[in-house]
């Protein structure tokens, strides 16, 4: 008795016209008579007008990402702008005692960030009365010290938030720890609020916020005192 012979399958057809690209040679005609139900509309259209929609489908979005590439980088250009443009008014403060007031200031101005606050502590001796090195307390030095990155999301009702000139309409809270160098001590906190609840989500990407956190840091070693090099 003979083995039935098993029917042939699609993948059976899709796997001979593979690996005979000579079948459309043979049988151009084929080509123009094969009919497939297009997308739009579903009206019957040829092999070859399936394939150009294919095509154009790619293409478009192809064109989609290749605009969202470019909106990206024309984003981060204006970015760096005002990054740069901040940095600059930093090395433009001469005195060490405006820096708190010149960070926030332009935070503020070329981030368009509502409220922004900043303490500072252990500094020297000549800066400890200004407004800057008060009001820190032990808690919230503590707190700084824990952090290991920016924390971002809503405003609970930390002791932090209570710095910013109006800290009922807080919606949303960046806390940035500043350290010298890799200090696991942190000499003090930046403050940023919004009263939009998204502009620092709690899932938002942190890296810009760190980058801003280490140039204030730079900035502000000029208000801590100098430590003398140990000699054996």
């Amino acid at each position: 008795m003979h083995n039935p012979i098993p029917p042939i399958t699609e993948d059976d057809i899709a796997d001979y016209l593979a690996n005979t690209p000579d079948f459309f040679e043979r049988h151009a005609s084929l080509l123009a008579a094969v009919q497939l139900t297009s997308p739009h509309g579903h009206r019957a259209v040829s092999l070859q007008e399936r394939q150009a929609e294919m095509l154009r489908e790619k293409i478009r979005g192809l064109e989609l990402k290749a605009a969202e590439m470019i909106r990206h980088g024309q984003e981060n250009t204006t970015i760096a702008d005002k990054l740069q443009r901040w940095t600059r008014e930093l090395l433009l403060t001469r005195e060490s005692r405006d820096l708190p007031e010149v960070i926030s200031r332009e935070i503020a101005a070329q981030f368009l960030v509502p409220q922004v606050a900043i303490k500072v502590w252990g500094v020297s001796p000549e800066f400890e009365h200004e407004a800057f090195a008060q009001g820190a307390s032990d808690d919230v030095k503590a707190f700084a010290s824990s952090l290991t990155l920016p924390y971002c999301g809503a405003n609970p009702g930390l002791e932090a938030a209570q710095w910013l000139f109006d800290p009922s309409t807080a919606a949303s809270l960046a806390l940035i720890p500043l350290r010298a160098g890799m200090a696991p001590q942190a000499f003090g906190l930046l403050v940023l609020a919004s009263p939009d609840a998204q502009r620092f989500a709690s899932d938002m990407g942190t890296d810009f916020l760190e980058r801003i956190g280490e140039l204030t840091s730079a900035a502000l070693s000029r208000l801590r005192p100098v430590v003398e090099p140990q000699l054996d």
